[in-house]
C-alpha cells in the first residue's frame, strides 16, 4: 500500500489520522478510552485497511507455503486461523503472515509496505509447482471486529480476540456509513500491547529469531519438515537460549510522555534493550513492550526512555 492511501473511514465524524506506519487509517475518532472500552466489551470495529493483502492460490499452496514457512499448514482446513512467519537462512524474522485457508486459495494479511518484497520472495520459489501468488491489496481490505465467530457470505479469519474480515475494498465506505463504534489505532495497539502480541517491525529488527519475541507459540511448529532458518529455530530451541526476551513493562504514570520506539532500556545505568511499543491503556495505565538483554533479572527496576518502569515477563528468561 502506498504512503498516499488514505481510507474513506478517515471521513467519519471525529476522526484523526494515524501515524507512520498506520497512516491512512484512524489513530483514534476522538476517545481512545471509550474506543478501547468498548472493544474490550465485544463492541466496534477497528479499520485495517492499511495492511495488504497476499493471496496465493493453487492445487500445491499448502504443501508449498508449509516448505517456506514456520508453520504446519499442509493439513490447514479451510477457515482455521493461523500465523506463520518466513525466516532468513540464519533465522532472522523478515514477514508476519496472518493466514486463513478458503478451500481454493490461502490469504494472508501482512504489514504496510512489505506485501511487495513478499511476494517477490514467493515468486522466486514457484519453481515448477502449481500456485500462484497475487497482491490483492488493491482490491481487499481488513476490518478487525471484536466477535469471535465468522461472518456468513465472508472471508473471514476468526481468533480468540476477534476477527479478521476481507471486504471488498469499494464496500468500505458503506461499511462505515452501516457500523457503529469505530476505534483507531490507539485503541486496537493498546490492546495488542495488553495481551503481550509482538508485531514485526515494531518487536524485531535485523537479528530477532521467532524464540525472543513470543512467536513460538503462536507462529512456529516445531516438529515438521524443512524450512529457511530452521536450523537456527531447533538449535536455540533444543540447545541453547535465545540473546534476548521480550517483556511487558508497566510505566510511571505521573510521566506525560510515553517511551517511543527504539528507546533505551537501561538497568543501573547500562542499556541493556529498547523499547519496542508503548500506548496508554484505558485501565492499565502507560504500558510497553521492549526487547532486552536475556540474563537481565526479572525483579529490578528499569528505566524505558528515561521512564520508570516494572517488567512482567513473557518470554522467559
Amino acid at each position: 500500500m502506498a504512503n498516499s492511501y488514505r481510507s474513506p473511514l478517515l471521513d467519519l465524524p471525529g476522526a484523526v489520522p494515524g501515524e507512520p506506519p498506520d497512516e491512512g487509517v484512524a489513530l483514534h475518532y476522538g476517545d481512545p478510552f471509550a474506543e478501547q472500552r468498548r472493544l474490550e466489551s465485544w463492541v466496534g470495529y477497528v479499520d485495517l485497511s492499511h495492511r495488504e493483502v497476499v493471496r496465493v492460490s493453487g492445487p500445491d499452496r499448502l504443501s508449498w507455503l508449509h516448505s517456506l514457512t514456520t508453520q504446519h499448514l499442509t493439513e490447514l482446513p479451510p477457515g482455521q486461523a493461523t500465523e506463520a512467519l518466513v525466516l532468513s537462512p540464519h533465522g532472522h524474522i523478515e514477514h508476519a503472515l496472518y493466514l486463513v485457508d478458503d478451500g481454493e486459495a490461502t490469504w494472508m494479511h501482512v504489514e504496510p509496505g512489505t506485501a511487495a518484497d513478499l511476494v517477490s520472495f514467493l515468486d522466486k520459489m514457484r519453481f515448477m509447482l502449481r500456485v500462484e501468488v497475487a497482491d490483492v491489496t488493491a482490491e481487499w481490505a481488513i476490518i478487525w471486529e471484536p466477535v469471535r465467530e465468522p461472518v456468513p457470505g465472508r472471508l473471514t479469519r476468526v481468533t480468540d480476540h476477534g476477527r479478521d474480515v476481507f471486504l471488498p475494498r469499494g464496500e468500505l465506505a458503506e461499511y462505515g456509513r452501516t457500523h457503529e463504534h469505530p476505534a483507531g489505532m490507539w485503541a486496537y495497539e493498546a490492546l495488542r500491547i495488553a495481551r503481550h502480541q509482538p508485531r514485526l517491525r515494531f518487536e524485531t529488527d535485523h537479528r530477532t529469531i521467532p524464540h525472543e519475541a513470543g512467536w513460538l507459540d503462536r507462529a512456529v511448529h516445531l516438529d515438521k519438515g524443512c524450512y529457511r532458518g530452521q536450523e537456527t529455530v531447533a538449535r536455540v530451541h533444543f540447545r541453547g537460549r535465545p540473546p534476548r526476551r521480550l517483556v511487558f513493562l508497566h510505566l510511571d504514570g505521573s510521566v506525560e510522555t510515553l517511551p517511543p520506539h527504539g528507546a533505551p532500556v537501561e538497568y543501573e545505568g547500562r542499556q541493556v534493550g529498547f523499547v519496542t511499543s508503548s500506548a496508554r491503556h484505558y485501565e492499565l495505565g502507560p504500558i510497553a513492550l521492549a526487547l532486552i538483554k536475556r540474563n537481565t533479572p526479572i525483579e529490578v527496576p528499569l528505566l524505558a526512555g528515561g521512564v520508570a518502569a516494572s517488567q512482567e515477563v513473557i518470554v522467559p528468561a
